[in-house]
């Protein structure tokens, strides 16, 4: 374990911190450039608000959890800022992208904007002491929660009456979110939203006997023979399980974190190609043919949710299904996403064969998250398992 900690330190605290550092930073109008090219440089300077404040989020948190360096926080501030002046709407909700200068380019069309626009300004306060972001990040979170039955409003395409599909991903998110607004929401609140939560989760997206989550069930939980029905999003099961893990080791849930482990595992059985290597995309529950198009891509947010959820996994149980697999990923990912001339990010996508699909380091759902994010994670509970 002490040879892996010491891999993904150094990825993370020698390529990737400081690549986000030097080419992302916008001094003339704020916020970040996040579509960068393989040496990282910009191709384009649209904005897109979920990469803003997940970036925002991160500098915040390393500020917070590793060390008060000032250029962090500046970071921090820079995307905090340009998000304060130009992110919302009439209504008070967050635009989904912006242009260079901040004007809005596509509306609040979802409720995602807002959810990371939430844990962004909720942890930005907490390192800045500055109480704008905190009021703020409450009065986002209650709209939130206002909103949870219909989160695309107005901008929703479906004909709910006709098949009232309901997504995993708001109490995903919510699993996550309450976690990071903990400190400043009441009891009260973060227990009962945790709680349902929870429910929507286990409850109706979990198959208990198949252990695997699906993207959309009917409102009852019943599944429905469809498209949208069957699909299976890997990685964000994953992601999901170990948000699960994290409440359960807030309940002191034994059996929620072990129920958790054996999803994991579940899934990778589920979605690991085992013809090339990788975790597919997405997948029909039935094995129909996808709805997507890119359902055989390898992507690296995937990969990264995956060692995560098997580092926690092994901390919390050393079950070594968890240790195998996360070996297995461990080497899959290594060997393919990140940039091996160093001091770079990694890539992004992967077509089924492993090599790379887009020659970038970023760009409108790539960002300064999930590759930190998950060095980081994986760093401190490989150091929390020991040797």
């Amino acid at each position: 374990m002490k040879s892996y900690k010491l891999q993904y330190h150094k990825s993370l605290w020698e390529d990737v911190i400081p690549f986000w550092e030097k080419y992302s930073p916008d001094y003339e109008k704020g916020g970040y450039f996040t579509c960068l090219d393989a040496q990282g440089q910009p191709y384009d300077t649209d904005k897109f608000v979920w990469l803003q404040a997940r970036q925002v989020w991160l500098f915040s948190t390393i500020y917070m959890q590793e060390e008060r360096r000032d250029s962090w926080l500046e970071m921090a501030r820079l995307g905090a800022e340009f998000l304060r002046k130009h992110v919302f709407d009439p209504e008070g909700q967050c635009y989904f992208s912006l242009d260079h200068d901040g004007k809005p380019l596509m509306a609040a069309y979802n409720i995602f904007s807002d959810c990371f626009v939430t844990m962004a300004f909720a942890i930005y306060a907490k390192a800045s002491g500055e109480s704008y972001y905190a009021d703020r990040a409450l009065s986002l979170f209650d709209s939130i929660l206002e909103r949870a039955d219909n989160p695309k409003g107005k901008y929703n395409k479906a004909i709910a009456k006709n098949r009232p599909l309901k997504g995993l991903s708001l109490p995903m998110i919510l699993c996550n979110l309450t976690q990071e607004l903990a400190f400043l929401l009441p009891a009260t609140v973060l227990d009962n939203t945790i709680n349902n939560a929870l429910h929507e989760v286990l409850n109706h997206f979990l198959d208990v006997d198949r252990k695997i989550l699906f993207e959309h069930v009917l409102p009852d939980g019943a599944h429905s023979d469809t498209f949208e029905g069957r699909l299976i999003n890997p990685g964000h099961g994953l992601e999901t399980s170990w948000f699960l893990m994290d409440i359960g080791e807030r309940l002191k849930d034994a059996d929620l974190i072990s129920q958790m482990i054996d999803l994991s595992i579940s899934l990778l059985e589920f979605g690991w190609d085992e013809k090339h290597g990788g975790i597919f995309y997405f997948m029909d529950e039935k094995g129909h043919p996808p709805q997507q198009l890119e359902w055989d891509q390898k992507l690296w947010w995937v990969h990264l949710e995956a060692l995560v959820a098997l580092a926690k996994g092994y901390r919390h149980s050393r079950d070594p299904r968890c240790l195998s697999w996360f070996e297995k990923v461990h080497h899959y990912t290594w060997q393919h996403f990140p940039d091996s001339r160093g001091g770079l990010e990694w890539y992004g996508y992967l077509n089924r064969q492993g090599e790379i699909l887009l020659n970038a380091k970023g760009g409108k759902w790539k960002g300064c998250f999930h590759v930190p994010r998950g060095l980081y994670l994986c760093e401190k509970e490989l150091g929390k398992i020991g040797d």
